[in-house]
């Protein structure tokens, strides 16, 4: 007789459920799906006959998902899965999300189940009446009524999914659940406009590929839309834990945490206040303000001010200003060292426990310990580690009260020197001894903690529930749970991203204030530089750098990116959120010789695109002098040039008739001086191979402004300055920065300077915060520019953002 085939096994009892054909196929096609079906209806007593069969439908379709939550690993949950499959069949639970919720607990139980507990996890009990459903979206759309009417209809996931996984209403049907929030949004927002309209695709050829022609594919440098929240979606920053899911060795902290939070995302930046933050610190403070804020959190700024000897007031200022003008405000700004009090408790709790111990070894010695040089030598215990704790004790508030000097004594960690290989965990140091006055609690303490005992308690204590920092944080991570596993702290969950690196620049605090001191660049905040402050005063707009930062998305890896890279992003964002101007770097006097001397006309020009007045109009002046960049006139023509040259006609932008070249005059020095032209409004209109931006002489109406424009380039010659062989400073660029002290400017430029931020976005959206940087404009056929903070009342200076897109098509 033939073997019973599991398809023979389970067909009468899938159809004594209810369940058809396809859910027996699926089942039957995957031997460890198939054998946990055997072993879930032997739990639940179903033989096929009439007396062990239940009636209710739901019943089927929650074992199936039942079976597929425990396919893998230990899938009868140490016994405890049938405790789930009676409450299945008791009609407690009901729905796929309930089985889910029912798995998860179980999973974290230790001992018996407790009924209540359970119950209350997996919403036993809890139905929704179309009712009660109504009314509990209603009080969810009204709790964030704000940020909903900013997204629109592009926060519906988002809702959706918060809804499903924070709230009640994650017990709720799907289906009904979706249709009432859909219904509440329409009555909220009226109908879908364009502000909720996806961004346009580029069209396409034929043969399906985009058409390189198309303008915008031209606009958008050939990259593809990307929604703004893109790194939350996707990707490292999407598989991230729910709030409540990083388990505690004590259960009690986690209910403890999740009261004192509501389940919301707390995270936290905690930047120590040694110096300024540099570009690589914009991802994270986007990652942890972003993830906050796109999950509906809270974030912490803290300072980590637990070395008094390098820290500053002026550091601590910047921090904060160029957090709020990237667009984040802190839930609640804190410092390390509010927490000392407390810390230092821990200390001595840590002792008591016999976690900790009092070291009076030297660096070297401790080096040996750990196994010398390259740490690759034999590692052994410190001769002070089993003292007795009222020793430890002792000498530790011997510390605190000032007996020994630094280095003389110190508090190290218990943790496993010898069984371990990871560094972090070989007795690593927990206080130390300063003689510094702190700029918080000035000379109360002589004893200061280390960021391996600081990071993760302050975290505990601020209920943090994503402790997200760089991969160089890795190893760390079992020192952090040790910690607070040790002390029985709430713990929270770190979690590591790789970190973003600029290359052709450099980061090293160290380096950068070499660069200052030596006069190489002007200071901190000098243009060519990539720390935060640097690239504000260049122009560069706070939406561009999280742009940046949201297009490379967040993965384990550590970015490398090149500089033009990081630029090409910058030019996208500028190109459709500043107002343009004709700007000359190098003024060159033209005459146009059939105007009359006091020849003034003014043309309405829009300050956006032609025939684009979404940013305002502004008059024009022209006469019959004016002025036009030196580099687009030559005394000698030649074939595929096709500006301004002798006998040549070419056009002036938003004029509309061109001007043809009869003469031009030189200084003594053979310097050209002055183009003598014709303004061609006497003969047929043909229109020029190219236009060339000018500036009119008319004093009447303030016309030409005068500014001084600083042209900067990239600050090094090669892409690694680390690795030139006679040092970093060896591959400073000579040209890095050239100087136009005799520009000239049209005088839309004073109407800019008023209207400014431009964008109003981000932390520029608050008019009392902006600085000069915020006036940003596009200079026609020259680069984006934006105001200095050199800049007066009397005296325009401007610093180049980014060069214009690169156009094969325009000739020298």
């Amino acid at each position: 007789m033939a073997d019973t085939s599991p398809e023979d096994v389970l067909a009468p009892l899938f159809a004594a459920l209810g369940l058809n054909d396809k859910a027996l196929g699926e089942a039957t096609r995957n031997k460890k799906i198939a054998a946990t079906w055997t072993q879930v209806l032997e739990e639940a007593g179903i033989d096929g006959s009439s007396s062990t069969t239940p009636t209710d439908p739901k019943v089927g379709t929650a074992l199936t998902a039942l079976v597929a939550a425990t396919a893998k690993g230990d899938g009868a949950l140490d016994g405890k899965r049938a405790y789930i499959v009676r409450a299945i069949l008791e009609g407690r639970i009901k729905s796929n999300v309930q089985v889910d919720a029912a798995v998860k607990y179980v999973k974290g139980v230790k001992g018996d189940i407790d009924d209540a507990a359970f119950d209350k996890e997996c919403g036993v009990g809890i139905e929704f009446t179309p009712e009660t459903l109504t009314a509990e979206v209603a009080e969810y759309i009204a709790s964030h009524k704000a940020s909903i009417e900013e997204q629109r209809y592009k926060s519906v996931p988002g809702t959706l999914v918060d809804m499903k996984t924070s709230t009640a209403l994650k017990f709720a049907p799907p289906g009904d659940l979706k249709k009432e929030i859909d219904a509440q949004y329409l009555s909220l927002l009226g109908p879908k406009d364009e502000r909720d309209a996806p961004p346009k695709k580029a069209p396409k050829a034929a043969g399906g590929k985009a058409d390189p022609t198309s303008k915008d594919v031209e606009k958008k440098e050939g990259a593809e839309e990307i929604s703004k929240d893109r790194m939350f979606v996707e990707g490292f920053l999407a598989g991230l834990h729910k709030p409540g899911g990083n388990e505690q060795i004590i259960p009690a902290r986690m209910e403890e945490h999740l009261k004192a939070t509501g389940g919301k995302v707390i995270t936290r930046f905690p930047p120590e206040p040694n110096g300024y933050l540099h570009i690589g610190h914009s991802k994270a403070i986007a990652i942890n303000f972003g993830y906050a804020r796109y999950h509906r959190g809270e974030t912490y700024l803290r300072y980590d001010d637990t070395n008094p000897e390098a820290e500053e007031e002026r550091y601590i200022i910047a921090i904060r200003e160029i957090i709020e003008w990237l667009g984040f405000k802190p839930f609640k700004i804190t410092h390390a060292s509010d927490h000392f009090d407390r810390l230092y408790e821990l200390a001595e709790d840590l002792i008591n426990r016999d976690k900790g111990y009092i070291c009076h070894c030297t660096a070297e010695e401790v080096n040996a310990q750990r196994g010398g040089k390259d740490n690759r030598g034999p590692r052994f215990e410190c001769k002070h580690r089993n003292r007795p704790i009222k020793e430890s004790l002792a000498e530790f508030r011997a510390m605190r009260d000032g007996k020994y000097k630094p280095k003389e004594a110190m508090l190290r960690m218990k943790q496993d020197i010898m069984g371990s290989g990871n560094p972090q965990m070989w007795d690593l140091t927990a206080y130390r001894i300063l003689d510094a006055s702190h700029p918080q609690t000035r000379d109360k303490w002589k004893i200061y903690p280390t960021y391996d005992f600081t990071h993760c308690l302050c975290d505990s204590f601020e209920n943090i529930s994503h402790s997200l920092c760089t991969t160089e944080f890795i190893n760390s991570r079992e020192s952090y749970d040790w910690l607070c596993n040790a002390l029985e702290l709430y713990r929270p969950q770190q979690r590591e991203y790789g970190r973003l690196n600029l290359t052709g620049t450099i980061m090293s605090k160290r380096k950068i204030m070499k660069l200052v001191d030596g006069g190489y660049v002007r200071g901190w905040d000098d243009p060519r530089l990539y720390t935060l402050v640097a690239i504000r005063r260049r122009g560069i707009p706070p939406g561009a750098i999280l742009s940046f930062v949201n297009e490379l998305g967040v993965t384990t890896t550590h970015s490398n990116i090149q500089i033009k890279r990081f630029e090409q992003t910058v030019r996208r964002y500028l190109e459709e959120s500043v107002p343009r101007l004709m700007m000359i770097l190098d003024p060159l006097r033209v005459r146009i010789e059939n105007l009359p001397v006091d020849h003034l006309e003014e043309f309405d020009a829009p300050f956006f695109k032609p025939n684009d007045t979404k940013m305002g109009t502004h008059k024009l002046p022209f006469t019959r002098i004016i002025y036009i960049d030196r580099s687009d006139f030559r005394e000698t023509d030649s074939k595929g040039y096709f500006r301004l040259a002798p006998g040549k006609s070419v056009g002036l932008l938003k004029v509309p008739h061109t001007i043809r070249c009869t003469a031009f005059s030189k200084a003594g020095d053979g310097r050209i001086i002055e183009v003598v032209c014709h303004y061609e409004n006497d003969v047929p209109f043909k229109k020029p191979k190219t236009y060339i931006q000018w500036v009119a002489n008319a004093p009447e109406k303030g016309s030409p402004v005068p500014v001084e424009v600083r042209v900067t380039n990239q600050l090094f010659k090669s892409e690694n300055p680390n690795d030139n062989p006679d040092g970093f400073l060896a591959d400073i660029n000579p040209n890095s920065e050239e100087i136009f002290k005799d520009a000239i400017i049209e005088t839309g430029i004073h109407e800019i300077r008023r209207r400014a931020p431009w964008p109003e976005k981000e932390g520029e959206k608050d008019k009392s915060k902006i600085g000069p940087e915020s006036v940003r404009f596009q200079a026609l056929r020259v680069a984006y520019f934006a105001m200095d903070s050199d800049s007066t009342e009397d005296k325009i200076v401007l610093n180049r953002i980014v060069t214009l897109k690169e156009d094969a098509r325009k000739n020298a």
